[in-house]
């Protein structure tokens, strides 16, 4: 294979590598399942559980901290909200629109035992939900 060919083959791979991430990176917001009551996407999460709690760092760019709430109800972990376009959009030209928009719910099993409470702090795009056990709780 010549120079000049290998050149355009590892950056047609490179293209198409970066083509596959951001699809990959699209499809993790995904659109929720149907039947959900009009709910329109799933946030990700990351779930860390230590001896005392558990922590859900939830991905929610531009979703105000009060437009979200998390209860559990039947052993899981429930987080639901929405996310708004900002005023702003209504005379602004749009270049891309690529973070979900509307309602949005996620729903996580939790490992079996008891929680004392449910509390919340937003930081960074994310809302960080904190379960603390009762008792050590169980572990997954």
């Amino acid at each position: 294979m010549s120079s000049g060919r290998s050149r355009q083959w590892m950056w047609a791979d490179a293209v198409g590598l970066i083509d596959k991430m951001e699809r990959l990176h699209r499809e993790g917001y995904s659109p929720a399942r149907a039947g959900r009551g009009g709910v329109g996407w799933e946030p990700p999460v990351d779930i860390i559980e230590t001896d005392h709690e558990v922590l859900v760092l939830v991905a929610l760019p531009g979703v105000d901290p009060e437009q979200a709430e998390a209860f559990i109800e039947d052993g899981v972990l429930v987080v639901r909200g929405q996310r708004v376009l900002p005023p702003e959009i209504r005379t602004a030209r749009i270049h891309r629109l690529e973070l979900p928009q509307g309602r949005f719910e996620r729903r996580l099993a939790l490992p079996r035992g008891r929680y004392q409470d449910v509390s919340r702090t937003s930081a960074h795009g994310c809302l960080l939900v904190t379960l603390h056990k009762v008792n050590g709780g169980g572990q997954w």
